[in-house]
């Protein structure tokens, strides 16, 4: 079986600034890497509120998490849905304790001390050919999270325009060469598995390679609009600083740089005052901070990136809740 590696764990636990009796959410669970170092560091007392999109993640999790018994809850659900979520289980006594907010409270940002959201694919779901997640391994055109979701890469690639799966390509792949690679898709229509596309790819690019594999950003693309990955993230942000205690932290792990993008503009939109162009005289937004930035974006160091190569391009950045 394929060990997942988290990455960043010491820098997500202090980022976090993980204590005993501290209420937390891992928006990504996946294999419980993160949610364990968490959990070991808010000894006694701790709590955690596991969320993933994936229910083989949740199998994994609950297994590996299972010795910290009643301190670990975990729901498979999209973190898109993190306020729902949350309100189910802010009246769990076991969970949250009664003299933090319920369900029915009007405030609902007095009780997590800490909200991680880790953005990048688990090792298990890229090592398993039948999620549909890599480029390497023969399995079905899938990559969806959940299997509740009704939008496949399948139906990208075998019913979307030419122009439409150029535009995918282009705007969550970064792809320069998209319009090609849109061209060779079609033209190599029915496309039922990864392999295949991934060598339709190979021959629109006329086979060169370059650092990374040709098929890469497609896949990359494929992958964002058929769980709507983007989107989510910034509906998931917004909900997350609603949550967090005074003083509370939150922590992001991105991997490439659309997301990144995402996180780093809704960070600073936070840690602002005023959002009014710099012409207008005086602030007519009323755009109030609700946090500041703990510390500058965060990489793996050398020894980390040696020891679990999927981790270099990693970034971390960490904000923390303004105490009013």
């Amino acid at each position: 079986m394929v060990t997942h590696i988290p990455v960043l764990v010491k820098e997500v636990v202090e980022g976090l600034n993980v204590h005993s009796c501290g209420r937390y959410i891992d928006c990504t669970v996946g294999n419980g890497g993160h949610a364990a170092a968490i959990l070991k560091h808010s000894l006694p007392g701790g709590v955690l509120l596991g969320i993933d999109a994936d229910p083989e993640a949740i199998k994994v999790a609950r297994k590996r998490l299972e010795p910290y018994g009643n301190a670990v809850q975990l729901v498979n659900d999209n973190f898109a849905n993190l306020n729902m979520i949350y309100q189910k289980f802010s009246g769990d006594a076991t969970l949250w304790p009664t003299s933090g907010p319920t369900p029915s409270s009007p405030r609902i940002d007095l009780c997590v001390n800490g909200i991680l959201f880790d953005l990048g694919l688990s090792s298990l779901q890229l090592e398993d050919g039948d999620r549909g997640f890599s480029f390497q391994q023969e399995g079905p055109l899938d990559m969806r999270f959940g299997p509740d979701q009704k939008l496949t890469a399948a139906e990208i690639v075998n019913k979307f325009p030419e122009f439409r799966i150029a535009q995918i390509i282009w705007m969550y792949g970064e792809e320069p060469h998209s319009r090609r690679i849109a061209r060779q898709i079609v033209q190599s229509r029915p496309l039922s598995t990864t392999l295949q596309l991934a060598k339709a790819v190979e021959k629109a690019m006329g086979g060169e390679r370059g650092r990374i594999h040709p098929a890469t950003r497609t896949f990359q693309a494929l992958r964002i609009v058929v769980n709507q990955e983007l989107v989510n993230l910034e509906s998931a942000l917004k909900q997350a600083v609603g949550l967090l205690a005074r003083e509370g932290r939150l922590a992001v792990i991105s991997y490439h740089s659309l997301e990144d993008r995402i996180v780093k503009q809704f960070m600073r939109r936070e840690t602002t005052d005023c959002l009014c162009p710099p012409e207008t005289p005086t602030c007519v937004c009323g755009h109030k901070a609700r946090m500041s930035l703990y510390n500058k974006v965060i990489k793996p160091g050398a020894a980390e990136i040696a020891a679990n190569p999927r981790s270099r391009s990693a970034k971390l950045r960490v904000a923390k809740r303004l105490p009013v």
